[in-house]
C-alpha cells in the first residue's frame, strides 16, 4: 500500500512515453509522463502528462484531467471541440476518437478508469 504524499506537480520529473508514430499528424511531439498511483489490479490509475506542440490523434479512455499549463484544442471524430488551458476540466470517453492540436506544451493531472475487469480475470 503506498502511504498518503504531496508532489510539486509543475516541478515533477516526467519520463519520456514515445508516441506511435502512426498517430503523429503534424509536428514532432514528444510525450513524458510519470504514474502517482496505480490500482492493485491496475484498473485506475492517477499520474501526470505533458505533451509539446504538434498533432496526435488518439483514442480515449475513460478519464478526467485538469490542465496545469500550456493550451491545446481537442477534436472529437463525431462531436465537440474542446479549447483547453490552464485550470480547464475535462471528461473524455472511453473510446473517443480524438485529434489533438497542441500550441503550448501542455501538462495536465488525469485519473483514468479502466473499468471492471473482464469476466475471466474475476
Amino acid at each position: 500500500m503506498i502511504n498518503s504524499f504531496a508532489l510539486h506537480v509543475p516541478d515533477a520529473e516526467l519520463e519520456p512515453e514515445p508516441l506511435d508514430p502512426g498517430q503523429v499528424v503534424s509536428g514532432a511531439p514528444e510525450v513524458t509522463g510519470k504514474v502517482v498511483w496505480e490500482s492493485a489490479d491496475g484498473r485506475q490509475v492517477r499520474g501526470i502528462w505533458q505533451i509539446t506542440p504538434g498533432v496526435v490523434t488518439d483514442t480515449e479512455a475513460d478519464e478526467m484531467f485538469v490542465v496545469l499549463s500550456g493550451r491545446a484544442t481537442v477534436a472529437f471524430e463525431d462531436g465537440p471541440v474542446l479549447e483547453l488551458g490552464p485550470g480547464d476540466l475535462a471528461v473524455l470517453r472511453e473510446g473517443d476518437r480524438t485529434t489533438w492540436t497542441v500550441h503550448e506544451t501542455l501538462r495536465k493531472v488525469y485519473t483514468v478508469d479502466l473499468g471492471p475487469a473482464p469476466a475471466e480475470d474475476r
